[in-house]
């Protein structure tokens, strides 16, 4: 069984094609200041589909817990949405990700908290393993379902389309 989902951000449309896909994963917020100013309809695109539906926060240097709980802010989250870590900054150390999931777990308890980041991220600045309750990663080798990597994962993000 294959499961599909796509990542959507502002540089995608509010309505966007659901045709085969499972679930859906949305930014809603950058550090402390940014709100994707689409999410709440592409949220909806989402959930009209019957898709289950994901949010992220691409994380900055910082306060983690300041930018979780201003993530945290803007979602009214109902059963089976998931929280995403985006860990794309190399100015956010690896402790700082590891708090901002165990905090984001610690508030909402009852949703999946997992870790975006990519192959690089994973096998070179991770020194933890840990990514919350699944790892999403992205290694864009065209083959999806089988990144190169020996550890426990959630979703393989394939490719940049």
């Amino acid at each position: 069984m294959t499961v599909k989902g796509i990542d959507v951000s502002s540089y995608q449309s509010e309505r966007y094609s659901t045709k085969g896909l499972d679930f859906v994963i949305i930014k809603i917020t950058e550090g402390t200041t940014y709100t994707n100013p689409k999410w709440v309809a592409q949220r909806k695109t989402a959930r009209d589909a019957g898709l289950v539906t994901g949010f992220y926060h691409f994380v900055r240097p910082g306060s983690m817990t300041a930018q979780a709980d201003y993530f945290l802010s803007k979602i009214n989250l109902v059963a089976g949405d998931m929280l995403v870590l985006d860990w794309e900054d190399p100015g956010v150390s690896n402790a700082s990700k590891d708090k901002w999931i165990k905090y984001v777990q610690k508030k909402r308890p009852g949703h999946k908290v997992l870790l975006y980041c990519n192959r690089d991220y994973w096998l070179n600045r991770d020194s933890t393993s840990f990514a919350g309750d699944g790892l999403w990663i992205a290694q864009y080798n065209g083959k999806p379902g089988k990144p190169s990597i020996k550890a426990p994962w959630l979703i393989h993000q394939y490719t940049s389309t």
